[in-house]
């Protein structure tokens, strides 16, 4: 059997076999299947990044039929340890542990990897993941900066691999089901969306350096981005607030709903974005705002998305979602349900699911992770439709990315609506790319 497509032509032509002969879920439950099949029939599933998000990865993948995690990566000893005996219980072996993703990648045993990292991490470790032949899961947002989106985009392009963005929102039913409805007129023309997130971070003081943790390898951390003392402020999470690393609350967050809306509207780029907020709550070591408001405008519709990160004054009785209002009335959506309002205001329909999602709280489980990473399983194994593939990803995460440097510069921009390039602004441009530690730049 040829090595280069051994496992993954066999997973797909071991499931067309299973459903010529009629064999599928409704003959055998997931357990009797798995073991008409073998192990050779699950998707072999790598998750780097292993602490919050990723052990939601690790939970969600246990609830997935025909996936097994063989393999873990992290750069703390600690939370890589904790993850491994967790999958030990899921799945019944100790995986391989692994630092150091490059010689994670070389392994055949792996089919797959989820990426759970510090967001410097997404778009390079994909890059290589997808080099290495395999499909990629990357959370949110799957890029640092606009030129990675394109990065990454080239490099599905030219390498073949299925890559989902981790906007789990996707793969809900109900929110697919009300999108069907905005769609086919249920509001008429929808022309407002307003989206939110609220939450009651804490401050992140004024860190010092200090030396490295034994359980932790700075070096690897750091990956791709340019070198920087280890200061006692940044990791497991603070990193998500300085610029070097992370992205701010906008793509942390804002990147869900604004992607609602984007679906909602059927619309892509905006001819401008404008954002103001600033950091106001506390005084520390964030470099990003702890409120903002940006704005999308199309000319004959708009989008904003309001972040506040340090005031968990809800809205709706809700910390996050996303109002659509159109010529007809109004739609609420979050994770959990939506409600229907006529153009009078009055409220003439509502859903709530059983099974609650997680919402403004670390890690953000649930229902919906679990059916974003089935859809991902579905699509390497049967060549079903990725719910949220990489190439509409990026869209939603250029928006905010485009919106953090509205917000730096202190200027709206305004864009080329095909591309995203910003025009005539050289400065503003030169926050398109970053700078990488020599040897650790992205090729393609």
């Amino acid at each position: 059997m040829n090595e280069s497509w051994s496992r993954r032509d066999f997973l797909k032509r071991s499931a067309a076999a299973a459903a010529g002969l009629g064999i599928g879920a409704s003959a055998f439950s997931a357990g009797s299947y798995a073991r008409i099949q073998g192990a050779n029939d699950r998707v072999h599933v790598a998750v780097a990044g292993v602490r919050s998000r990723g052990a939601e990865h690790i939970g969600s993948i246990g609830n997935c039929t025909h996936a097994f995690i063989g393999h873990l990566c992290d750069v703390d000893s600690r939370y890589l340890a904790q993850a491994g005996e967790r999958v030990k219980t899921l799945f019944g072996a100790l995986p391989v542990m692994e630092k150091d993703i490059r010689i994670l990648l070389e392994s055949k045993d792996v089919d797959a990897v989820t990426i759970a990292t510090p967001e410097h991490w997404h778009a390079p470790m994909a890059i290589l993941a997808l080099q290495a032949g395999k499909h990629v899961y990357v959370e949110k947002p799957p890029a640092h900066n606009p030129a990675e989106c394109g990065m990454l985009l080239r490099a599905q392009k030219k390498y073949g691999g299925l890559v989902q963005m981790g906007n789990q929102q996707r793969s809900s039913p109900h929110t697919q089901e009300i999108m069907q409805k905005i769609h086919e007129g249920l509001i008429g023309r929808p022309y407002f969306c307003k989206a939110w997130y609220s939450n009651n971070r804490t401050g992140i003081g004024r860190g010092r350096e200090v030396p490295v943790p034994d359980y932790l390898d700075w070096e690897l951390w750091q990956g791709p981005a340019p070198r920087r003392p280890y200061r006692d402020n940044v990791h497991p999470y603070n990193w998500h607030w300085f610029w070097h690393w992370g992205t701010g609350e906008t793509l942390n967050n804002g990147t869900h709903e604004v992607d609602l809306s984007l679906w909602a509207m059927n619309v892509t780029y905006p001819g401008l974005v404008s954002a103001d907020g600033g950091r106001y709550h506390y005084q520390d070591d964030w470099e990003f705002y702890d409120t903002i408001v940006t704005n999308y405008e199309y000319g004959d519709r708009m989008i904003t998305w309001e972040g506040r990160s340090c005031n968990n004054m809800l809205y709706y009785n809700r910390g996050r979602g996303v109002t659509i209002h159109g010529t007809g009335g109004t739609v609420l959506i979050d994770r959990n349900g939506y409600e229907i309002y006529d153009a009078d205001g009055n409220r003439t329909a509502a859903f709530e699911k059983p099974e609650r999602d997680a919402t403004t709280g670390l890690g953000g489980g649930g229902p919906m992770t679990d059916a974003h990473f089935q859809n991902f399983i579905d699509a390497i194994r049967s060549d079903q439709p990725l719910n949220a593939p990489i190439g509409e990803g990026t869209v939603s995460a250029m928006m905010l990315l485009l919106s953090n440097i509205a917000w730096k510069t202190g200027r709206d921009l305004h864009l080329d609506a095909d591309s995203a390039r910003i025009l005539n602004d050289n400065e503003a441009m030169t926050l398109w790319q970053r700078e990488y530690e020599p040897g650790w730049e992205p090729r393609i």
